[in-house]
Parts: C-alpha cells; sequence; structure tokens
C-alpha cells in the first residue's frame, strides 16, 4: 500500500491526528473536538495551543466545511483502508438538560430519562459540563436520598442516579452545598447503597464516596456513623472488586487519622478483614494500603489489641518486611514499633521473638532500608533489649553497633 499522504489542515495541531469534529476556537484556529475540550477543561489551559492567545471566549464552534471535506477525502481513499468519519452529534442544548432534569425530581422519575441524561453526559465533555452546570449532582444526590427508602424497585433508578454523579466531574463547592444542607443525609445514602445495592451501584458509591470525603470539611470526617464503616467493611469482606477494594483502603487511609475513625473501623469489625486481605493480596499496591491503614488502626489501643488477638496477626506484618516494597517496610515496621511501645507484655514479646519479627527489625538495620525504616526498628530494639539480648535472633554485635542496652 502507498504511504497516504494528509493535508495538514486535516490534522488536530494539538495531537496531529486526523480531525474527527473540528471546532473553531475564537482566535481563528481549528482543532479537534475531544483534544481541544482536554486542553481547556482537564489540563485547564486557558491560551489557544498554536498563538499562545487568551482564549477570551472558551465556546467551541463547530467547523462544517472543514468536517465536510475530511469526511470527503476518507470517502475518496477508502480503498486505502481510510474510514470514514460519522458527523458528530452536536452537544446537548441547556432546555434539554432541563427537561431532563424536571423528570427526575419527580417522585418517582423514568428511567429512560436518568439514561439519556447519562448517555449525554459521556458523550463528551462539553455536555458534561452542562449537565453539571445545571445543578444535576444536587438532584442526583437529592433522588437517592428520596429512593432509597422505597424498596428493591429503587435499585434502578439507584443505581442510574450515581453512575451520572461518577461520570460528572465532582467540584469541591457542589459537595460542600450538598453536605451541609442534608446534615450528612447524602454520606448517609452512600453508605446504606453499599450496603443493600448492586454490584455496579456499589461500585459507583464507594467511588463517589473516596471523592466527597476528600473535598467536605474535617469536622464532618470526624462525625462519620459507625454504619459508614460497616458498609465498607463489607465491601472489602465481599470482595466486591479489586478497585472497590483499593477505594475502600484509601478512604479509610484518609479518615482514620481523624476523631475517633480508628475506633470506629475496629469496632465494626475492619481488623480481621484486612489481616486476612493481607495474607491472601498478591498485588503490590493493595499490600501497601492494607499495611498501611493496619498502621493506623495500630494508633489505638482497640486495634493494637486486635491484631494481638488474630493468630496471624504479628506474623503477616512481620512477613511483609523486604518482600513488597519500601513503603511496605516501612509501614510493617511502624506496626511493630507500636506494639513495642504500647502494648510490650512479655507475652507479646515473646511472640515477636518466636516468630521472627526481632529478626526481621535487626535485619532492617542492618540492610539498605529507608532511614525512617531504621530509625523505627533500632527504637523498638533498644526498648526491650534487655527481653530478647539472650536470643541468638539479636546478633551481640549489633546491641554495641547501635547503642541497644
Amino acid at each position: 500500500m502507498d504511504t497516504i499522504e494528509v493535508p495538514p489542515y486535516f490534522l488536530c495541531p494539538i495531537s496531529l491526528q486526523i480531525m474527527r469534529d473540528p471546532v473553531t476556537v475564537c482566535t481563528g484556529i481549528s482543532y479537534d473536538r475531544e483534544s481541544m475540550e482536554k486542553w481547556i477543561y482537564t489540563y485547564k489551559n486557558t491560551s489557544c495551543p498554536v498563538t499562545n492567545q487568551t482564549l477570551s471566549d472558551q465556546e467551541l464552534t463547530p467547523n462544517h466545511t472543514l468536517r465536510r471535506l475530511i469526511q470527503a477525502w476518507c470517502t475518496a481513499n477508502s480503498s486505502n483502508g481510510i474510514e470514514r468519519f460519522p458527523t458528530p452529534k452536536p452537544p446537548v442544548c441547556l432546555e434539554r438538560v432541563n427537561q431532563l432534569l424536571a423528570v427526575a425530581r419527580l417522585n418517582d422519575p423514568k428511567l429512560s430519562s436518568l439514561r439519556e441524561l447519562r448517555d449525554l453526559a459521556i458523550a463528551s465533555e462539553m455536555n458534561r459540563r452542562r449537565i453539571g452546570s445545571a445543578g444535576a449532582i444536587p438532584v442526583m444526590a437529592h433522588l437517592i436520598l428520596g429512593q432509597k427508602d422505597r424498596g428493591d424497585e429503587s435499585m434502578a433508578t439507584i443505581e442510574e442516579a450515581l453512575s451520572i454523579i461518577h461520570v460528572l466531574q465532582v467540584l469541591e463547592d457542589t459537595v460542600k452545598s450538598i453536605v451541609a444542607s442534608d446534615n450528612g443525609a447524602f454520606i448517609d445514602s452512600l453508605s446504606w447503597v453499599l450496603l443493600n445495592g448492586s454490584y455496579r451501584s456499589r461500585l459507583y458509591s464507594v467511588s463517589i464516596l473516596k471523592t466527597v470525603l476528600k473535598l467536605v470539611e474535617p469536622t464532618i470526617i470526624t462525625s462519620l456513623k459507625p454504619e459508614l464503616f460497616r458498609a465498607m467493611v463489607r465491601v472489602m469482606n465481599n470482595q466486591v472488586s479489586s478497585q472497590a477494594t483499593k477505594c475502600v483502603l484509601q478512604i479509610l487511609m484518609e479518615v482514620c487519622s481523624l476523631g475517633r475513625n480508628r475506633v470506629k473501623a475496629c469496632e465494626e469489625g475492619a481488623m480481621p478483614v484486612i489481616i486476612q486481605m493481607l495474607i491472601e493480596s498478591t498485588e503490590r499496591r493493595e499490600r501497601e494500603l492494607l499495611l498501611g491503614v493496619l498502621d493506623l488502626l495500630c494508633g489505638c489501643a482497640e486495634g493494637r489489641a486486635e491484631l494481638l488477638r488474630h493468630g496471624a496477626g504479628v506474623a503477616v506484618v512481620s512477613k511483609k518486611i523486604f518482600r513488597v516494597s519500601t513503603t511496605a517496610t516501612e509501614r510493617a515496621v511502624k506496626i511493630l514499633w507500636s506494639l513495642c511501645k504500647y502494648s510490650a507484655t512479655h507475652g507479646v514479646l515473646m511472640e515477636m521473638l518466636n516468630i521472627g519479627a526481632v529478626s526481621k527489625l535487626c535485619m532492617v538495620v542492618q540492610t539498605d532500608c529507608s532511614f525512617k525504616a531504621k530509625e523505627k526498628a533500632k527504637e523498638a530494639l533498644r526498648m526491650h533489649a534487655k527481653t530478647w539480648k539472650s536470643s541468638p535472633c539479636v546478633p551481640s554485635h549489633l546491641l554495641s553497633a547501635f547503642s541497644i542496652h
């Protein structure tokens, strides 16, 4: 096949790919719509990529003439394997968005309207901006709140509403206004979905919840209800998906350092589930997150007690040292340090010795580990050198080299 020369004015100046949906900006330069929407809305650029002039008007005007030329060229070169691009759909008009949102405000909204709204949001960045600016997220949040007590028949409606929120960009101001106006009822609704929803709705909920909890005020985080932690533990225990599990672990990493949240997580059964997952997990990032959450939970007496109560708790933490990553090693050593500092009964110290945790701490201070891991390991060994000094796990030269006495 001969090399096909593409007319240069058919190429998008940003991506240098043939334009499928050419649009013109206020500086007179034409770009592909998808590339320009990413330039403006995703990467937050306010200038024209070619001229570097400020885009005083960010409206993207369809270039129908150029589109027809490109389509005609594709048709003329079809024998060379060039496919003709279909005529793109224009962005949704605000009037249609308002009509669909009016239906969503009804006590019994039509699923077809919600699905149309979702499909429009998926179609383009411009659609998402128009739907979001029309107030779709508060409407969907209110819809979920109103539907959750209506039984199984409302689950499809809730799932569609969640999918729309998931597709739209959740902004800080929107989240704060929703949570402030409903006194945390939206978060409670997401908890309810995590406990009772379908597979898809739980995936949407945990993803939305992660975004919401990053944007709300700390006072909201400190007042989270135990039901939310129960719901997150169930998502992990049921192994909804790897993505959902990581979202839950990231949420726990965000919230368990504030207030009594680590105690709430322990009371709702997080510790044994996380330990079991750490035993079974083979994925590096997931194991790092699991150890990060365990580290936070061991910051309270309840968490340390739960770890020690589990037959494999200390052993599995010790086993992850050197076997996952530098981050995982740091977190595992810090967990052992917490036990040495705050829960060091004779039984605990003997268990650490017998399962090889003390040996691992010695290896940490003698190998090329991170500074944080070394310092925590040294401190743990210093604290209980008298108990462990007669064991062959602690080399005599190590006691003098690191002033452990």
